[in-house]
């Protein structure tokens, strides 16, 4: 293989690395979440360990919000795919009282980081570099 030819294969990759890279961070702040505050609480109180929890004891758990807003703010969850319930229409409080949610586990770590701003997580920590 000729010098041009290394040279050819050695710039592609150099494209194909910088795309990467390049992707990967407008990956990541496409997935930075904003929430509000019934979005919040909602989240907290149903926990973000994956662990589904049946919608009786959600509505205990949530005193401070009206039922209308309460069923809003699960529908918005619900499909923006934070959260998974077992029914697909959520209409009245009879309707959450029967369900059981938990958090998407795909999210799970995003919205960790959204509900605590100042947590970082480790991919994102610096690390120190070894002198050789």
């Amino acid at each position: 293989m000729g010098l041009a030819a290394k040279r050819r294969r050695a710039a592609a990759r150099e494209i194909t690395h910088s795309t990467l890279r390049d992707s990967q961070q407008e990956f990541r702040v496409a997935r930075e979440i904003q929430l509000n505050g019934g979005e919040i609480t909602i989240l907290k109180a149903i926990g973000l360990t994956g662990t589904a929890m049946a919608g009786k004891f959600l509505l205990d758990r949530i005193e401070e919000l009206e039922a209308g807003e309460f069923i809003d703010t699960l529908d918005g969850l619900q499909a923006m795919g934070y959260l998974l319930v077992t029914k697909v229409n959520i209409r009245t409080l009879e309707d959450v009282e029967r369900a059981f949610f938990r958090v998407n586990p795909s999210y799970a770590h995003d919205l960790k980081d959204a509900l605590d701003p100042n947590r970082r997580r480790e991919g994102d920590k610096q690390r120190r570099r070894r002198r050789g």
